[in-house]
């Protein structure tokens, strides 16, 4: 890479840097949703491959939910806790299945998933 190309590749990632940074563990005030999930590295991979998963339209059950990060980031209890966790504290909603009722589905609320959007377009927008 050549010395011009390459002092631009650092600015753009310093600012990419900087702008992650601010709106994550600088971000005096993060929407508690996000706080919850950025609390730690399995929550913050939690989130975005759930969110992810939920864009492209896919069911989202208690199974996958757990297995959307791999295991070297999380026992299964902790998975399973912070499922249920997040669930209590209202950022995620569990339903019944329409075909098996004890199959659990999980879907971002409304808070959630107004509070990620405004995340995302923050995020985004750091050029």
């Amino acid at each position: 890479m050549s010395e011009p190309n390459k002092t631009r590749s650092i600015n753009v990632s310093k600012k990419l840097i900087i702008n992650i940074l601010e709106q994550t563990i600088l971000n005096k005030s993060i929407p508690d949703s996000l706080g919850f999930f950025q609390s730690d590295t399995y929550r913050f991979f939690f989130l975005m491959s759930f969110m992810l998963e939920y864009f492209e339209g896919n069911e989202i059950s208690q199974e996958y939910a757990i297995s959307l990060v791999p295991k070297k980031f999380a026992s299964r209890i902790k998975r399973l806790q912070v499922l249920k966790q997040a669930v209590k504290l209202g950022y995620l909603s569990e339903t019944s299945s329409d075909h098996d009722r004890r199959r659990r589905i999980y879907k971002p609320t409304e808070g959630l998933l107004n509070d990620f959007l405004a995340y995302s377009e923050k995020i985004s927008s750091f050029s």
